[in-house]
């Protein structure tokens, strides 16, 4: 049975037309499945009684089940999902002073290996389907508390979206689409470990933010640490974001995971200041996230704060990034599916 959450507008559109139906009939549902969240073919109720029968043989609207959801002390909600397959995949939702953050998932697990990252440990299952991305933000919205609302999307959860390039385009185009789920451009990011073919398109086929994993300054510490380097080395990533084209006054987001004896030096953070000369970006340094049988230790503040004023003293704009969550295993790289 097809999901109709699986559909953009234009693929809709011609399943309307395969069908015989007049093409107003592809915005009608169209706008239930994603802008009114239908729950089901029959809570159409402005589409006829008729249509509604031809298509509840062949057509469903299915989003995901959430099997449990952990709230941290800081507020961070993480909700483990299960698609049809028995595959399972975690989102999390970020409360902040000015915003709520809904963290999504594109993969169910991951391929890449990352060494500080508990997703990479667990390994790879698949890519996520249109619908079980949307899926996240509909099972998120049942979440929320009294005056809340979802302002915010990352696609920085289990997976790497730029490996999963067709489908994770298909989902910001209805994030995206006011006449879908709605969300500015400006409140979407797209968080990618270095795959460049996907950097050097992405920017051509949707307006969302990029944010980059680095976190090295040198290809034998970040082959080391990501994988993902022996065929993305740093030279290369560089030239993707150095010709990436923003709009709109926009930058890119670098992300530098800080780990204790291994790219947390002084001289990490002068590599660092040159190395992104020529580049538009902002940059987050986020402690190490410790998760059972890492390898890996967090770096004492005083390196942090040494590291940080290194790179601010340069002229960047450089933030050290609060992970929320880090109670339930839901901190930047902790997550699982399990």
């Amino acid at each position: 049975m097809k999901n109709l959450r699986d559909f953009t507008y234009p693929e809709l559109s011609r399943e309307v037309e395969a069908l015989g139906e007049r093409p107003y009939r592809a915005a009608q549902l169209y706008g239930w499945v994603f802008h009114r969240d239908a729950i089901g073919i029959d809570s159409m109720t402005d589409i006829s009684f008729a249509l509604r029968e031809r298509l509840k043989p062949e057509y469903c609207i299915k989003g995901v089940d959430i099997l449990h959801v952990k709230e941290s002390e800081d507020g961070a909600r993480k909700f483990l999902s299960a698609l049809d397959d028995g595959s399972k995949m975690e989102s999390v939702l970020i409360p902040e002073q000015d915003r709520l953050t809904l963290c999504v998932s594109s993969q169910a697990g991951c391929a890449l290996g990352c060494l500080f990252c508990m997703t990479g440990a667990s390994g790879f299952t698949r890519n996520l389907k249109l619908s079980e991305m949307a899926g996240q933000v509909f099972a998120a919205r049942g979440l929320l508390k009294d005056g809340e609302r979802i302002t915010n999307i990352v696609l920085m959860g289990m997976g790497e979206p730029l490996n999963n390039y067709d489908n994770v385009i298909r989902f910001l185009s209805v994030l995206t689409d006011g006449k879908g789920l709605g969300f500015s451009h400006n409140k979407v990011t797209v968080s990618t470990a270095g795959v460049v073919p996907g950097i050097k398109k992405l920017g051509y086929d949707t307006n969302a933010n990029l944010a980059v994993s680095l976190n090295a300054t040198t290809d034998e510490v970040r082959s080391r640490i990501m994988p993902v380097n022996k065929r993305y080395p740093i030279a290369e990533l560089l030239s993707a974001l150095k010709e990436y084209p923003l709009k709109n006054k926009k930058y890119i987001t670098i992300e530098y995971v800080l780990i204790k004896g291994i790219n947390d030096a002084a001289e990490d953070a002068r590599r660092l200041v040159k190395l992104l000369r020529g580049v538009t970006c902002k940059i987050n340094l986020i402690p190490f996230n410790p998760f059972t049988g890492a390898a890996f230790k967090r770096p004492d503040a005083e390196a942090v704060n040494a590291f940080h004023k290194i790179v601010y003293d340069a002229g960047y704009t450089v933030i050290v990034r609060a992970s929320k969550g880090a109670d339930i295993q839901a901190a930047c790289g902790q997550l699982r599916g399990l």
